[in-house]
């Protein structure tokens, strides 16, 4: 990830590309809140449940059963010279401009466009529309993804403005970023959510493609500077819950300069037919949801070293 810039890097001049506004969340901060995802992420986790948030760009997905093979997508598209088959997720063939065209065109809603360029203003007036649930539950506006760190320039603007409207706000993030980006950002946020997906750096780089070096530096800074940091924990059996991984996380969230919550998450293989859906290779992996026990053994198990621990997303 580059660092902060006048300009972020994979935005337009219209904003940045949202994909999804999700309402009434209760599993995304404190209170029930409206979280925003962004497309873009410096990661590539091979357990990754929202693959349309991988590309920064719009793209198209396609749902197979839908779609009737009538041609009006290939008629649509201002690139395909009417040649493109019309059926399927292997469609582009690196002409796309990833206009949209083809889902608007289509009659069964077999295509559908992922992402669109959103502005800061359009955006927080969007979701301050759900200020009643935000004042009556205590919640507020959560920036999600992808890693919307990777468009620092466009998330502060955004925090700026939720907080200039008295919004609370909250930043889901990987902690992937350079010291100086999420810095300023945690100085802006109410709260940061704030991922630990494996403590040994080899097995972080080789299943999410980066490894975690930067990503434990920055949580302790934050930490020592007073930011106010949910840790969640994503929890995926015969990748990161072995004994040996709990317990180095443990002692290592045990060691911060504040004590922080830590939120266990358990693994849903909900993105899989996604993968195809958006024409993307599923990853060769096998990972399953763990079940009602072992997750509550797991909770146990970091409770034991003092720890406020939490099974799912939200306070008990």
């Amino acid at each position: 990830m580059k660092p902060h810039s006048s300009a972020d890097p994979g935005s337009t001049p219209s904003g940045v590309a949202v994909f999804n506004i999700q309402r009434c969340s209760i599993h995304d901060g404190p209170g029930i809140r409206t979280t925003v995802f962004i497309k873009g992420c410096p990661l590539r986790c091979d357990w990754c449940h929202i693959p349309e948030s991988l590309d920064g760009a719009p793209e198209v997905a396609i749902n197979e059963a839908k779609c009737t093979a009538c041609g009006a997508c290939v008629e649509a598209c201002p690139e395909s010279g009417g040649e493109r088959p019309a059926r399927g997720p292997d469609w582009d063939d690196g002409n796309c401009r990833r206009c949209g065209a083809c889902a608007e065109a289509c009659p069964g809603g077999a295509r559908e466009l992922i992402g669109e360029a959103r502005a800061v203003a359009d955006l927080v007036a969007e979701v301050e529309r759900d200020r009643p649930f935000f004042d009556a539950s205590g919640g507020g506006v959560t920036f999600s993804g992808g890693e919307p760190l990777c468009y620092p320039t466009f998330l502060a603007a955004c925090l700026e403005a939720c907080r200039e409207k008295g919004l609370h706000t909250a930043v889901d993030t990987s902690g992937f970023a350079s010291k100086k980006v999420i810095g300023d950002i945690a100085r802006l946020a109410d709260v940061l959510l704030y991922d630990l997906k494996h403590m040994d750096t080899a097995a972080h780089k080789k299943h999410t493609g980066v490894d975690n070096e930067r990503i434990l530096e920055n949580l302790r800074a934050l930490s020592g500077h007073g930011a106010e940091i949910w840790i969640r924990f994503p929890l995926i059996p015969g990748f990161n819950d072995g004994n040996e991984n709990l317990e180095t996380m443990a002692e290592f969230i045990g060691s911060l300069p504040n004590r922080h919550p830590l939120f266990v998450l358990p693994y849903h293989p909900t993105g899989v037919g996604k993968y195809r859906r958006l024409g993307k290779p599923l990853p060769d992996v096998d990972y399953r949801t763990p079940s009602d026990e072992a997750l509550a053994a797991v909770v146990e198990r970091l409770r034991s070293n003092g720890l406020e621990v939490h099974a799912g997303g939200a306070h008990e």
